[in-house]
């Protein structure tokens, strides 16, 4: 049985010089890879980029997920040759933030208003 909808936002720096790479990257993401996340019941998924005032850039990013195990699909995620690959490309393009949890490259953040 599905559970509701969960949201999740999270946000990680990007390194000097790296911005229009990543933007280069995702203004072409790769169908496969934008497959994996559909089957794996990860939707309405959408990266912002923002300069703040320390002149750094950060990335939020905003999903929902709509299956029962997010544990599990997180696993088909990061096992998916293809995904693997994508990563390869797109972590060396960013700066993680040292409050991360363990083994993670995007810092959660915790939802402090929604609108439905």
């Amino acid at each position: 049985m599905k559970n509701s909808v969960q949201r999740y936002g999270s946000v990680v720096g990007v390194k000097e010089g790296m911005v229009a790479r990543y933007q280069e990257l995702h203004a072409a993401a790769w169908p496969e890879v934008l497959a994996v996340l559909k089957r794996s019941h990860i939707g309405n998924y959408s990266i912002y980029l923002r300069q703040l005032a320390d002149g750094r850039h950060y990335l939020f990013s905003y999903f929902e997920y709509t299956g029962d195990d997010f544990a599990a699909d997180s696993a088909r995620i990061a096992a998916d040759p293809t995904t693997q690959r994508w990563w390869a490309e797109c972590v060396p393009c960013l700066e993680l933030l040292p409050d991360r949890a363990p083994g993670e490259i995007w810092s959660a953040m915790t939802e402090v208003f929604h609108l439905d």
